[in-house]
């Protein structure tokens, strides 16, 4: 099978969920951004890997509006030369707007992990070659006045479902790019990964995390880039 099945699957996997108060509306942009994430998965996260980065879920300036982890409009558009149609998903938070391309405004947490990786690999094709990125989860929760709401606001019950779904995508991600290093971009992606390989046959692949790069983390404020620099050295990943 290929990523692009895998995420088919999750996306049936994740149909008919509802939630409650605190959450207003969810978004996931693996089906209105399908196309833009196809592309994705398509041209860079085709064979083997070295290094597998994961993030939490998406941001409201960045997959929610490109389909595409992290997903800073300008690198998704200039680096990776993706250009796939961005639809309107089906019910829009009058504050959180899906513009696709259009929008102008940036996602920090995005703009500095690609920042940072393009500045290493001015080709987006040389850094896709070893090393891919993943969300854990597709979906996005917005509250009424449009905040974002994470993962760990919602309860552990409503989200049993949604994280038994996004660690069997997980699964079949890691067995299908085979890396020999899976990176969580923060604590929470971090042990994902480890329930994730947990009892399988990969589980033997090491396991680490680089600090997350959310402007909301004074760690990150003070110098994101050189951290995860440090923090990618010391797991044995120079580029």
């Amino acid at each position: 099978m290929s990523l692009v099945l895998h995420a088919q699957q999750l996306v049936r996997d994740l149909e008919g969920y509802e939630f409650s108060d605190p959450v207003s509306v969810t978004y996931n942009p693996l089906t209105y951004a399908w196309n833009n994430h196809r592309q994705y998965l398509e041209r860079y996260g085709s064979g083997k890997k070295k290094v597998l980065f994961l993030g939490m879920n998406p941001g409201p300036w960045g997959m929610s509006q490109t389909g595409i982890p992290f997903g800073e409009i300008s690198f998704v558009r200039d680096w990776m030369k993706l250009d796939g149609k961005i639809e309107k998903p089906e019910i829009e938070h009058p504050k959180r707007k899906v513009e696709g391309y259009d929008c102008t405004r940036s996602e920090v947490s995005g703009r500095r992990l690609w920042g940072y990786f393009a500045e290493k690999f001015p080709k987006a094709e040389d850094f896709f070659a070893d090393h891919f990125v993943l969300n854990f989860c597709p979906l996005v929760w917005m509250s009424e006045t449009g905040a974002n709401i994470i993962p760990e606001k919602l309860g552990k019950e409503k989200m049993k479902p949604i994280e038994e779904a996004c660690v069997k995508h997980l699964k079949s991600a890691i067995s299908e790019l085979e890396p020999s290093l899976l990176v969580g971009v923060g604590a929470f992606a971090e042990k994902r990964l480890e329930t994730a390989k947990n009892g399988t046959f990969f589980e033997n692949i090491p396991v680490g995390k680089i600090l997350h790069p959310s402007p909301a983390s004074p760690a990150a404020n003070r110098g994101w880039a050189e951290a995860a620099e440090k923090q990618l050295l010391d797991l044995g990943v120079k580029f």
